[in-house]
């Protein structure tokens, strides 16, 4: 009986030992889990009214208290049911609710079937409206209570009593109207734009009738269907672009007299605080010359231009200009032009005339009104987030004090100082309150699961409101660490982040995955929770192998020219940069070298690709997802920037082409696409098993059916089962 009892005690501790040493599944650890969201960071839902604080949960709405962090309930969801009406079964949670008038007691709820504003002092619904059940792109102006929205191809408008007007009639696949444009770069996410009160909207209407259609299959009819994806490639006719402005009070469109559109883009609009004139950014096709120009929204009239910027490589603009609140002549200009992104100040009431200036790398620039920078240093503005106009300084989000490290500060618009706000640890998010006088901080660092905190922009005072427990402490974790290496230049530094296995021997060797990106507009590595880790490594490193990553130059937040060193020949410099982070990872006695994969998606499964064609005695495995083969197959806008057309660069283009090199293959490489991806149709990865059969060369595939350049949702736990497997079957 003793000796049973002792098994029962012993079998208990063993079973209370390994709960608090868990094993992470895919479920736990990727979006599309069934366990994801139960092992985030706990966090609090939090939006501002005016400069008071609410927290939003599923059941009420309450008001923190900026000094002591003490809540105090504002209303319930039960409450907001009441006030509701015969519509209360819209009210599903309040984390519905916005509060966009800072100096009223309303809020703003919006629903799929009716959209209300309720004034929860008199408690009831003072504006209501239903929405048409077939509205996309909906764009609605708290000011006018206008709403804009597309059905189809065509722009509608709903006026705030409640009358639909068609803005355009003709929409199609050949032109559409109130949509994002030019494939959704130079920071464009939709087509459709406010004027301040909410009396006007500016548009864009894209006419793509001379780019042809690549031909997408829906296998999901009886027969399968093609159907048509306007698909502008390098080297090939790009759709023209114009901007219309709308006016619902007398139905009438006027269009702004930009010229000939042929090879040109439209970028970054934005309105005059008066309502009365339009700003455009316009890029030439070579994307070298951007000019800022002025509109008159009354006649579309061109009434001057502002400034302009040319680079030998390329120039960028992302985003659009933002006039001073308490100074409608000044406003706030974001460029590279002294290599790194920062503010330059422009006073409308100073014209300098062909002010003609040179930057060190080439760049040059003319001001024809008086222009002064704000920020400088070898560091990159990440986000303008707004403006304290009482103490008449600007908020943002920079990479100041470290490459990887993301701060929030004060710059005073008179003096130019920068005030930190908050730690300078980790990576900071900002969420400015109305009057710009507070700030909610929400950072994670490698230490820091997630730390929420409410400061006085003026002098960055605060208190903590909440500093989340890791999620993971129950389970064996892999230990992540982060540091950087010399680039191939032998100068630039490079972050890494490695992800070593569970229960890792530094006297056992192991099989390492380099996972990679490398191209444009994103980045890896930052010093945020894990080092930014993704789940998937989490998982490698439990099943016991090594996960490399590094950000190569041509990656995001470091400058022009750590950027724009892989100009028109994609792929180069990076795998050096690249092939000096494997170097590294040979130096470690605990890195198998015979057993080094490789795996990554879009631009990393073009990397990826690349890699294992590059250097064959290298990597033993590789799965590359949604690659880009062949450039000459990419868009226009993305492609040729970096680029240029395979007309004026066909030795780039020809270097780059992933299909010429397919009879270096020597490793097992799997290749996995969504079969109806519209970003790296897919002609890149059919056209590269043709050039495998032809070399002779064996190469494994997987498609999507109905997936897109992504897989969401319960396709990500199949992918990366799959992914696992691969490298489980052949590398490990």
């Amino acid at each position: 009986m003793k000796k049973i009892n002792l098994f029962l005690i012993l079998s208990f501790l063993v079973s209370v030992m390994m709960g608090q040493n868990k094993s992470f599944t895919l479920e736990d650890l990727l979006p599309g889990g069934n366990n994801f969201w139960n092992l985030q960071p706990k966090s609090m839902n939090l939006t501002w009214w005016g400069d008071n604080c609410i927290e939003r949960t599923k059941e009420q709405c309450s008001v923190i208290n900026k000094k002591d962090g003490k809540k105090s309930v504002l209303f319930t969801l039960e409450e907001v049911k009441q006030w509701l009406g015969e519509d209360q079964e819209l009210a599903t949670a309040c984390t519905a609710i916005s509060f966009p008038y800072a100096e009223k007691e309303q809020f703003v709820l919006r629903t799929a079937q009716k959209d209300f504003i309720v004034d929860f002092k008199e408690k009831k619904v003072i504006w209501s409206q239903k929405n048409n059940a077939q509205a996309q792109n909906t764009d609605w102006n708290p000011v006018s209570k206008n709403k804009a929205f597309t059905i189809g191809d065509n722009l509608y408008v709903t006026t705030a009593e409640g009358k639909e007007i068609a803005v355009s009639k003709d929409g199609s696949n050949d032109l559409v109207y109130g949509k994002s444009v030019h494939r959704d770069e130079f920071g464009i996410s939709k087509g459709t734009y406010w004027s301040p009160d909410g009396k006007l909207l500016a548009f864009y209407r894209m006419d793509q009738s001379m780019v042809p259609d690549y031909p997408q299959v829906d296998i999901n009819t009886r027969i399968a269907t093609t159907f048509p994806c306007k698909y502008p490639m390098a080297g090939e006719k790009s759709h023209k672009v114009s901007i219309g402005v709308f006016n619902p009070a007398n139905e009438q469109t006027v269009w702004l007299q930009t010229g000939d559109a042929t090879d040109r883009y439209f970028t970054n609009i934005a309105w005059s605080p008066d309502n009365k004139k339009i700003y455009v950014i316009e890029l030439n096709r070579d994307q070298n010359h951007a000019q800022l120009v002025c509109y008159n929204a009354a006649n579309g009239k061109k009434e001057e231009v502002l400034y302009e910027e040319k680079h030998p490589k390329f120039v960028e603009p992302q985003h659009p200009i933002v006039f001073l609140p308490w100074d409608s002549n000044k406003f706030i200009y974001q460029s590279q032009r002294d290599g790194y992104n920062h503010l330059y100040l422009f006073d409308l009431k100073s014209p300098l005339y062909d002010n003609f200036k040179n930057a060190a790398d080439g760049a040059t620039y003319k001001e024809y009104v008086k222009v002064e920078q704000l920020t400088s240093g070898p560091w990159v503005v990440l986000d303008m987030l707004g403006f304290n106009e009482k103490e008449k300084s600007i908020l943002i989000r920079s990479n100041e004090q470290n490459p990887i490290q993301y701060t929030l500060n004060s710059v005073n618009v008179s003096n130019k100082k920068r005030t930190l706000i908050g730690t300078s640890e980790g990576v900071h998010q900002g969420n400015l309150s109305a009057d710009g006088q507070y700030i909610i901080d929400t950072y994670s660092s490698p230490k820091v699961a997630r730390s929420i905190n409410l400061y006085a922009t003026k002098n960055g005072k605060g208190i903590n409101l909440l500093t989340a427990e890791d999620p993971w402490k129950e389970f064996n974790k892999p230990e992540i660490v982060g540091g950087h290496i010399k680039a191939s230049d032998d100068s630039t530094d490079l972050y890494y982040r490695m992800v070593k296995p569970v229960n890792f021997d530094p006297n056992k060797k192991y099989p390492t995955i380099v996972y990679v990106y490398g191209g444009p507009h994103a980045h890896l590595v930052d010093a945020s929770r894990n080092y930014m880790a993704r789940g998937w490594e989490i998982y490698m490193a439990q099943k016991g192998y090594l996960i490399f990553v590094l950000d190569s130059r041509g990656s995001e937040n470091r400058g022009r020219q750590f950027e724009n060193v892989t100009f028109r020949h994609l792929g180069d410099e990076e795998m050096k940069d690249q092939m000096c982070g494997v170097a590294y990872l040979k130096s470690l006695p605990y890195v198998d070298q015979n057993r080094i994969g490789v795996h990554g998606w879009s631009f990393g499964g073009f990397m990826t690709t690349n890699l294992m064609l590059s250097y064959p005695e290298t990597f033993k495995v590789g799965v590359a997802g949604g690659p880009v083969i062949d450039w000459n197959y990419y868009e226009v806008m993305y492609g040729e920037r970096y680029m240029d057309t395979p007309q004026a660069n066909p030795e780039g283009y020809k270097g780059s082409n992933l299909r010429l090199k397919a009879p270096n293959l020597q490793g097992k490489l799997q290749i996995i696409i969504g079969y109806n991806d519209p970003v790296c149709v897919p002609q890149h990865s059919l056209s590269f098993l043709r050039a495998c059969i032809d070399a002779g060369k064996q190469v494994d595939y997987f498609v999507y059916p109905g997936g897109e350049h992504n897989m969401f949702g319960r396709d990500q736990i199949h992918l990366h089962e799959r992914i696992s497997q691969y490298f489980d079957d052949f590398l490990k």
